[in-house]
């Protein structure tokens, strides 16, 4: 099974910025896709941004786009979601998922961010 840590939720005003990070407990080129989810109280959880394992591919949700930037450091085993422009809509909890083979779906616990007006 592959671990992932979750790490860099918290408390941040409208307009200010965050670093997700999604620590893997074995080697991230060895994982097909990265990505994050989140879900917002009283809602289903949602895409937000995903990365190919050789980072030719990434793809964000309409809702962030322009304002996340989702990126992928395999020699750190580790996947970052940059967010910035933070709006109150952003507020969550953020899940780490990554796909490995044969189409295997891996989840973090997830991190709380709470963005104040």
């Amino acid at each position: 099974q592959v671990q992932l840590v979750e790490s860099g939720g918290g408390l941040v005003q409208a307009g200010g910025s965050l670093r997700l990070s999604c620590a893997a407990s074995t080697r991230t080129i060895n994982i097909l896709g990265l990505g994050w989810f989140r879900q917002a109280p009283e809602k289903e959880r949602e895409f937000v941004a995903a990365v190919s394992r050789n980072d030719a591919h990434t793809h964000y949700a309409d809702s962030v786009k322009g304002r996340f930037t989702i990126s992928r450091d395999n020699a750190k085993n580790t996947v970052y979601l940059q967010m910035n422009s933070l709006k109150p809509d952003d507020t969550g909890v953020y899940y780490c998922n990554a796909v490995g083979y044969h189409g295997i779906n891996y989840w973090g616990k997830g991190t709380l961010v709470t963005v104040s007006s």
